[in-house]
């Protein structure tokens, strides 16, 4: 048996299909027919070259992906929560897998440098060749976190599950979102407009969302914003500050979540928070995008800052579950775009890149 699969042999080149035979998973391992895959943001910076690829070229792109079991290993019948599994059922799973023998694993840091490790020296040569999202099959890896999917949930929705929601999830549950609590998100992209949602439902009081696109706010307002700031019509730091000291009594926020990945915002989030309040950064992930901020503004006014990367084994389970009773409250179908068979990967990622840019939010989807 053979499969096919995406190859990406760096930035901006046209992508190739190849074939590959199919192994048996080995004995703890576990062989996914891959149904659905989604393009992440994170997926068009390392297609620009903005950031490196989880793979060295020739690699297999992408990280946000859902299936169902096509073979278990002999070892691995059951899922990280301990619920049997079989072949033929509907699973979702981290990308990662972290080593749990250095420091950052040691010290329970969620954020392994090593999480990558297993695949990132391979490339499609390498077997089993499926390692990555756009592909017929994935090797799920022993210790990797694989997870049943509830009945009822369509794949456009479990695909990113593994990324933008789970990493919302954590990171609000890290800098702690309290109830009644004023919530200033940074950014209405994908991670920012699953934010908004997230924080409506632990408790936040109210929302603020602030970013330069009109369709952005827009569809921010829909997942339950109460107030948006937009950047073409407050153009200076200092007026969309105060706009945010005046929706607050004067106050500032409780709490504000970077999800812009923009650096020159990180102190603009710092002066709209109160005094003793949260900056939670997890947005930012170009290296060497530099900004200057003003330490005084987080010491003599207390205020806590937060960077937040990955995510806990417990969070995937929580992210469907919460999915499965949010869906009929929030429009999920309005964050998934055009539907592209593989063999138009390159149109998806073009006309992705070019949404993008436009500034707007719905992932392209690959069907496989």
């Amino acid at each position: 048996m053979k499969g096919r699969v995406v190859v990406s042999l760096g930035p901006s080149q046209p992508f190739e299909i190849r074939e590959y035979p199919v192994a048996d998973p080995g004995p703890e391992e576990i062989l996914v027919k891959i149904t659905l895959a989604s393009v992440c943001g994170s997926d068009l910076h390392i297609w620009r070259g903005e950031t490196p690829p989880l793979q060295r070229a020739p690699g297999v792109p992408g990280h946000e992906m859902t299936g169902v079991i096509a073979k278990l290993g002999k070892n691995r019948h059951v899922d990280t929560l301990g619920r049997p599994l079989k072949e033929g059922d509907r699973v979702a799973f981290a990308y990662f897998i972290p080593c749990g023998s250095c420091w950052a694993c040691l010290t329970g840091t969620t954020g392994c440098p090593n999480r990558y490790r297993l695949r990132s020296s391979l490339t499609v040569d390498d077997p089993p060749h499926f390692h990555g999202a756009y592909g017929d099959y994935y090797y799920l890896l022993p210790r990797q976190w694989v997870y049943l999917v509830p009945d009822g949930l369509p794949d456009d929705l479990v695909a990113p599950v593994n990324c933008a929601l789970s990493q919302v999830i954590y990171g609000l549950h890290r800098i702690g979102i309290w109830l009644g609590d004023t919530v200033v998100i940074q950014g209405a992209g994908g991670l920012g407009i699953n934010a908004v949602a997230v924080a409506r439902d632990m408790g936040a009081g109210r929302i603020i969302v602030v970013d330069g696109v009109p369709e952005r706010l827009e569809l921010a307002r829909a997942f339950g914003a109460d107030a948006t700031i937009n950047l073409r019509e407050l153009t200076t730091r200092a007026d969309r500050v105060a706009r945010v000291k005046e929706l607050t009594g004067g106050v500032g926020a409780d709490v504000c979540v970077e999800v812009a990945g923009v650096a020159s915002v990180v102190q603009e989030g710092i002066e709209s928070l109160r005094v003793g309040g949260r900056y939670l950064m997890m947005g930012n992930i170009v290296p060497n995008a530099a900004t200057e901020i003003v330490p005084h503004d987080a010491v003599r006014q207390p205020k806590n800052l937060l960077g937040v990367l990955s995510y806990d084994a417990w969070v995937i389970p929580r992210a469907l579950d919460w999915l499965q009773k949010a869906r009929e409250r929030y429009p999920f179908d309005k964050l998934v775009a055009g539907h592209y068979p593989i063999e138009q990967i390159d149109r998806a990622f073009q006309e992705a890149d070019w949404a993008a840019k436009a500034g707007q939010v719905p992932r392209a989807i690959i069907t496989i």
